[in-house]
């Protein structure tokens, strides 16, 4: 530690000029964020700028738990002032939470200031030193947990974080290390440590969340290695931000949302419940409730803004004792409610509302509060949730293919039946792939598997960026619909792409030849180059007059024209003005 990182650090600290930062973490089994990780990097014009170097001077200076506390009081603020949803996952050192914070209370006392319920934030343990005393750390543990924290423990796998801190704190998170992450679609030896992982996760009740996600063909492998991995944190989805994105900007696999839920939100499933007010005396509510046994949950509000809860089962459990009356006989209804409440606004899909529900193990989830921007609209209830997931899972099941979640066959026409009923202009393609036959002989099916969600993940961002349509018919073939104005940059940036990314699926060997080698049922060995794409379009003008299967029988004979041409190619029909005269131009593509 030098003079000058001494001094910057004695001025950072006491103007609190630190610039707080926010990396969403994925969850791709919702296509959702689930919450951010809060990091701080100090004054870029300083030497301290690197948080690395910031921690390390604060611990030589002997102000790591002031420093610690600092950044975690401004994430907070910053959390609140940015309204971010989901979930907060706070840095804290160990040392600092077996020391002021677990005597004083801090973390507490920010988040109140901030508005935060304590279920939203995660407390972080990272370390800059090792763990020494445990029965300590439980019991630091065990008081956070107490007030409604969870915790994670980071980087598993990396400096003084190992197995035993898993086993001693049981935490209810765990973050992988970037090393284990990192190359994981090319190292076989990861896979199976992340294999093992997962399990022991499963039988500790623990979420895994793998950090340092940085490539597609990362995401695509741990999507392929197990589904339950699926909360997923790195530069691929998003780098640290002062304001990050509260929505994911990409597609992601399996997960495609498919038009026929759309509308599918809290509202569907709202009830208007009247509501009570604060000062409303509990004989009141009590004979309300006894008037109307199908009622089970009403809500406290005031100028309209939902306070608290109250429960039938807990509520008339007061009146247990002859005593009871007279005991809460002037008492406000207020005074036994229940703020601990989940509040979903009337706009937020069922999806994102069941795994809210999910994750609110400190909240009784019988029933849920619904909001109009803030206001009181009525109250939800499990039961009814439950029942339009199972009819949304069953909707999927038969829409979507099972692979890439793609919408299937049947919506692709639904959607291109909408299409045509716009009365604009759209461009349809065919996608098919050459050579994936030969490659799925000589891989196996499960890498064949892998190269399908590929392509449909470079499918489905190429063609989301331009406002269109994507859709699996089968195996590996894809259908796009695309505005007119863009389905030719689209489908060029495709080819391109694709002939990028195949030599990257094939062993080292075979990379070098160019191809495989595969021999068919009469054993006579065939060569076959790297798998490409070939792009069969169709532009529709707005006044075309063509149904669905006029489009699907042009495409399939355009298709076959394309698949004559070597390599990743691009096949269209053009018009020269009048609706009889055709010119099929076919070229091979650009990269």
């Amino acid at each position: 530690m030098t003079a000058q990182e001494a001094q910057w650090l004695t001025r950072i600290i006491a103007d609190e000029a630190l610039d707080v930062l926010f990396q969403p973490i994925v969850d791709t089994s919702q296509q959702a964020i689930y919450g951010y990780e809060a990091l701080v990097r100090g004054p870029v014009a300083s030497p301290l700028h690197s948080p690395l170097r910031l921690f390390e001077v604060a611990t030589q200076a002997g102000k790591l738990v002031e420093l610690d506390i600092l950044c975690r009081r401004l994430a907070i603020h910053r959390f609140a002032a940015l309204d971010l949803p989901g979930f907060l996952f706070l840095n804290v050192m160990p040392l600092t939470i077996v020391e002021r914070d677990f005597r004083e209370g801090l973390t507490l006392g920010f988040i109140n200031d901030a508005g935060i319920p304590a279920e939203r934030v995660v407390i972080e343990l990272t370390e800059h030193v090792p763990i020494h005393d445990y029965a300590l750390m439980r019991q630091a543990v065990d008081h956070y947990r107490d007030m409604g924290f969870r915790v994670a423990l980071d980087d598993l796998g990396a400096g003084h974080s190992s197995l035993r801190h898993w086993s001693e704190l049981r935490p209810d998170f765990v973050k992988l290390d970037r090393h284990f992450i990192s190359g994981v679609d090319q190292e076989p030896a990861k896979r199976e440590f992340l294999r093992s992982i997962i399990g022991v996760a499963r039988s500790l009740d623990c979420k895994l969340i793998a950090e340092g996600v940085e490539t597609a063909a990362e995401h695509l492998c741990l999507w392929e290695l197990d589904r339950g991995l699926s909360l997923l944190q790195g530069f691929y989805f998003s780098r640290p931000k002062s304001e990050p994105p509260i929505k994911l900007a990409m597609p992601l696999p399996g997960t495609a949302p498919l038009q026929v839920i759309a509308g599918r939100n809290a509202r569907t499933i709202c009830r208007q419940v009247a509501d009570v007010a604060p000062e409303c005396s509990v004989p009141k509510l009590a004979e309300r409730f006894r008037c109307h046994p199908e009622l089970r949950c009403v809500a406290v509000v005031q100028d309209g803004k939902p306070l608290a809860v109250v429960r039938r089962s807990s509520f008339l459990a007061l009146f247990t004792n002859p005593f009871s009356h007279a005991l809460y006989a002037k008492t406000r209804v207020m005074d036994v409610a229940d703020k601990r409440m989940l509040v979903a606004e009337a706009e937020m899909p069922l999806e994102v509302l069941s795994q809210r529900l999910t994750d609110s193990h400190e909240i009784e989830q019988e029933d849920f509060v619904v909001t109009q921007n803030g206001g009181y609209l009525g109250m939800g209830n499990i039961v009814d949730l439950l029942r339009e997931i199972t009819a949304i899972q069953v909707r999927q099941a038969r829409h979507a293919n099972p692979l890439t979640g793609l919408p299937g066959n049947i919506l692709i026409n639904d959607t291109l039946n909408d299409y045509l009923s716009s009365g604009e202009g759209f461009a349809a393609a065919y996608v098919d792939l050459d050579n994936f036959k030969a490659f799925n002989d000589a891989y196996g099916y499960a890498r064949g598997d892998h190269v399908i969600i590929s392509v449909a993940r470079l499918l489905q961002v190429q063609v989301e960026s331009a406002g269109g349509f994507t859709g699996h018919i089968g195996g590996d073939d894809f259908m796009l619909l695309l505005p007119l104005a863009h389905w030719e940059n689209v489908t060029r940036q495709i080819l391109a792409h694709v002939e990028a990314i195949a030599p990257s699926f094939y062993e080292v060997v075979d990379r070098e030849k160019g191809g495989i080698k595969v021999e068919n049922r009469q054993g006579t060995a065939s060569f076959f180059p790297f798998f490409s794409v070939s792009v069969a379009v169709k532009p529709v003008a707005a006044d075309a007059g063509l149904e669905a299967l006029d489009i699907a029988s042009d495409l399939s004979a355009l298709k076959h024209q394309a698949k004559k041409i070597a390599g990743n190619s691009l096949f269209v029909e053009r018009r020269d003005g009048s609706a009889a005269s055709r010119q099929n131009e076919g070229r091979h593509a650009a990269s």
